[in-house]
C-alpha cells in the first residue's frame, strides 16, 4: 500500500459495504492483518474471509477518506447480541481514531437493532487488542480454541434504542 496519512480522523467517511469495496477490503485486511501472521504462525482467520460475499452482505461497513478505504467492519446479528467479526484499519492511519469510531458504529448498530450487548474475540497473539478493547469498555468473558486459533472472547453492554411511540 502507498503511504497515506490521516490528519483528522473526523473526515472519515463511514459507509455501508457495497459489493464494488471487495477488492479494496481484501487488501486492507491484508495489511492489518499481516503483522500477525508469524505470531499466530499461520494467516489469521479475516486474511482468508471471501470480501466478495462479506461486502454485498449487507453487514459491512467501511470508512473512507478521499475516496480511500481505511477501515472495514463486519457485523452479525444474533437472536441476542451483535457479534463484531471483524474489524481492521491501515496500518497507516492506526492510532488515529478510526477503530475507535468503527467500534461505536458496531454499538449504535446494536442499540438500532435492540440488542444490549456487543460481543467479539480476538487471537490471544494479537496481544495489543486485548487492552485496546478493555480500554472501549469491552470486558473478557473466556478464553477458548476455535477453529484452531487461541481466542479470547470479550463482551460490551450496550442500551437499546427505544421503539418510537406513534399516536
Amino acid at each position: 500500500m502507498d503511504t497515506f496519512v490521516v490528519i483528522f480522523s473526523e473526515s472519515v467517511t463511514l459507509r455501508p459495504a457495497s459489493s464494488g469495496d471487495a477488492a479494496a477490503m481484501r487488501e486492507l485486511a491484508e495489511a492489518a492483518y499481516q503483522p500477525y501472521v508469524a505470531r499466530i504462525g499461520r494467516r489469521p482467520a479475516p486474511m482468508t474471509a471471501d470480501y466478495a460475499m462479506i461486502a454485498g452482505s449487507g453487514s459491512a461497513w467501511v470508512a473512507e477518506q478521499c475516496g480511500r478505504l481505511v477501515g472495514l467492519l463486519v457485523l452479525k446479528s444474533a437472536e441476542d447480541h451483535l457479534l463484531l467479526d471483524n474489524v481492521a484499519v491501515d496500518p497507516d492511519v492506526q492510532g488515529l481514531g478510526v477503530g475507535s469510531r468503527l467500534l461505536r458504529l458496531a454499538e449504535e448498530q446494536a442499540q438500532a437493532q435492540g440488542l444490549n450487548q456487543v460481543r467479539l474475540y480476538t487471537n490471544a497473539a494479537m496481544i495489543e487488542n486485548l487492552t485496546y478493547y478493555q480500554r472501549h469498555g469491552y470486558l473478557e468473558t473466556h478464553r477458548a480454541t476455535q477453529d484452531g486459533y487461541r481466542r479470547v472472547f470479550f463482551t460490551k453492554a450496550v442500551v437499546p434504542a427505544k421503539p418510537e411511540v406513534t399516536r
